[in-house]
């Protein structure tokens, strides 16, 4: 297993931290277009390709986006509601994980073995995330990474996501018209694209990393919290120090605690 780290996503991210470089933002589709073109010569200069910006001139003002970000709520609800609502209970929800599972133990056990990280928190995350790979999103990544990356709320923050997608294009990872989530967030587990190019993984070995392959895709998840702290062997419960490491994957505690809690099933 092979993983591509991208040297260019911390120049992206340097980029965008001088704002005298910086295309100017946006609060509607108005100035999309113009903004785009400006946006086009920090790509470039960041090291974005030619496929990756025919992309970005052939990007979409996404609407949907906006209104998914504005109208965020986050998650307020109690562990056990919370439970009921994304994962029906506990049992179901870990049999369905048994049953993911069971289609090629080999290659989760390869992944505990190179990783340290358990099936079971992998087998939690996928299912939690996209219904193991059964809903990944259905706005174009390009069109909804490089609209929050216009819009003045977060530009900052979604500025290297952006410049990192369009690395993606070129590299053959992503391609242009593919879909994900609402703000960018990419294929079985929803990586944002600058965490895809920084901890993606070419588990199949094809020679590019493609994060709607299960195989890529679990990899990557995998090593994402082995570099964000993962301890082999050691407990993952609320408390210990790989439950902190969740915190890196998702904020909401209820979802850590699911998380734990649903894996542990498995063991």
């Amino acid at each position: 297993m092979r993983t591509l780290l991208s040297a260019a996503f911390t120049a992206a991210v340097a980029l965008a931290a001088a704002p005298a470089h910086a295309a100017p933002c946006g609060n509607d589709a108005s100035g999309f277009s113009a903004w785009k073109q400006a946006f086009a010569q920090e790509a470039a200069a960041a090291g974005v390709g030619q496929s990756g910006l025919s992309a970005l001139a052939n990007a979409q003002y996404s609407n949907s986006t906006i209104r998914a970000d504005r109208n965020q709520t986050g998650v307020r609800y109690e562990l056990n509601e919370f439970i009921r609502i994304r994962l029906g209970s506990l049992d179901s929800f870990a049999s369905q994980m048994r049953r993911e599972q069971n289609k090629n133990p080999t290659f989760y056990a390869s992944l505990e073995q190179a990783y340290g990280v358990p099936a079971g928190i992998l087998l939690a995350i996928h299912g939690m995330e996209t219904g193991f790979g059964r809903t990944m999103g259905s706005t174009p990544v390009v069109d909804s990474i490089t609209t929050v990356a216009y819009d003045c709320r977060r530009s900052a923050f979604f500025t290297p996501h952006a410049i990192a997608a369009l690395m993606l294009v070129d590299q053959g990872g992503l391609d242009p018209t593919q879909q994900g989530a609402a703000h960018g967030e990419m294929g079985h587990t929803q990586f944002l694209p600058g965490n895809a190019l920084r901890y993606g993984v070419d588990a199949d070995g094809n020679g590019r990393v493609d994060l709607y392959s299960i195989t890529d895709s679990l990899a990557s998840t995998a090593n994402f919290l082995r570099q964000k702290g993962w301890q082999p062997g050691q407990s993952f419960q609320e408390g210990s120090a790989n439950f902190r490491v969740l915190n890196d994957w998702n904020a909401a505690t209820v979802y850590q605690q699911a998380i734990a809690l649903s894996a542990a099933r498995l063991q």
